[in-house]
Parts: C-alpha cells; structure tokens; sequence
C-alpha cells in the first residue's frame, strides 16, 4: 500500500480509504442523479432540465463547470441521446 496522503492510499492500482470513498459517492449520486433527469426529461421544461444537469454534474465535480459544457449534456438528454455515468465501487488510479 502507497501513502499519498491523509485518507488516501493506493493499493494495487487502486485508491481506498476515506476519500476514494468520497470520491465514489459522488460520482454513483451524478450517475443517479442522470439517470432520473434522462427518465423525467419529457415532463420538464429546458430550464429545469438544463439546472438538473447543472446539479448533478457540480455533485461530481465540487465546482461550477463551463456553461457550454451544460448546455451540451442537457441538449444531449433533450434529444434523447443517453448518458452513461458508470459508477465502479473501486477508483482505479494511473
């Protein structure tokens, strides 16, 4: 097991502990959350679409992203193109 810092170890080309494990919840709850926006989508309008992206996607990334880069997801969903999140229960690190 490889030390990187507090919380956070690599073993085997995986990351464990405390924050790989925060690291995956997050990433399983944007994929949660993009499936239920891609199953609803029909019933919301753009707005409330275009915020649910916005949402899930700063649930992964703990920071606001680019506009474009929304827009493009929530146009994606809007014409029916679906988005997989696939979520591991291990984080693999390079």
């Amino acid at each position: 097991m490889t030390f990187i810092e507090p919380g956070l170890y690599i073993r085997d080309g995986f990351a464990e502990r405390p924050l790989a494990d925060a690291a995956l919840f997050h990433a399983a709850r944007a994929g949660r959350l993009l499936d239920d926006l891609q199953e609803g989508a029909s019933t919301m309008t753009d707005g409330q679409l275009r915020d649910g992206v916005d949402r899930a996607l700063r649930c992964f990334t703990q920071e606001q992203l680019p506009t474009c880069q929304v827009d493009s997801i929530t146009a994606l969903i809007r014409r029916g193109v679906r988005i997989d999140w696939p979520a591991s229960d291990r984080l693999p690190c390079v």
